[in-house]
């Protein structure tokens, strides 16, 4: 008997985590097959704040966002989303997730290219070098 272990998918986003493009791709995706998903979210170090008290930073940030989105996203998805914050480099904190759990693919949720640092950083190209089906959802540009 074939296993019919959920498809394992890792949502990496920060300020988008709980913006509809996001959710609607959840969504579409959850329909198309059972998935578990877990959202991603590298924790913002930000400028001096972080040189001046690197432990002050916390998870605070990251976990506001986790907070936020994670019962969107669970609704979406039709079953609780499990929230993960991650390395400052999104790029770390994929291969981190990846690497300790074990995912399926990839859905990497940007703000539109204009001002998207990870566009900049070509964090979906990176993401996709591991080897796992990606998926780059970014907000319409109004």
């Amino acid at each position: 008997m074939e296993s019919s272990q959920p498809t394992r998918v890792l949502v990496v986003a920060h300020k988008t985590a709980a913006t509809k493009p996001l959710l609607d791709a959840v969504r579409e995706r959850a329909q198309r097959g059972p998935a578990k998903f877990s959202l991603l979210v590298p924790n913002a170090a930000h400028g001096l704040h972080r040189v001046v008290d690197a432990e002050d930073q916390g998870a605070g940030e990251a976990q506001q966002v986790l907070d936020e989105a994670l019962p969107k996203l669970s609704e979406a998805a039709g079953s609780r989303v499990e929230g993960i914050v991650g390395d400052p480099d999104p790029s770390a904190a994929v291969q981190d997730a990846v690497n300790l759990r074990g995912f399926d693919e990839i859905i990497v949720s940007t703000l539109s290219p204009k001002v998207s640092r990870w566009l900049k950083l070509d964090l979906p190209s990176k993401v996709s070098g591991m080897g796992l089906p990606v998926t780059t959802v970014t907000p319409a540009d109004e």
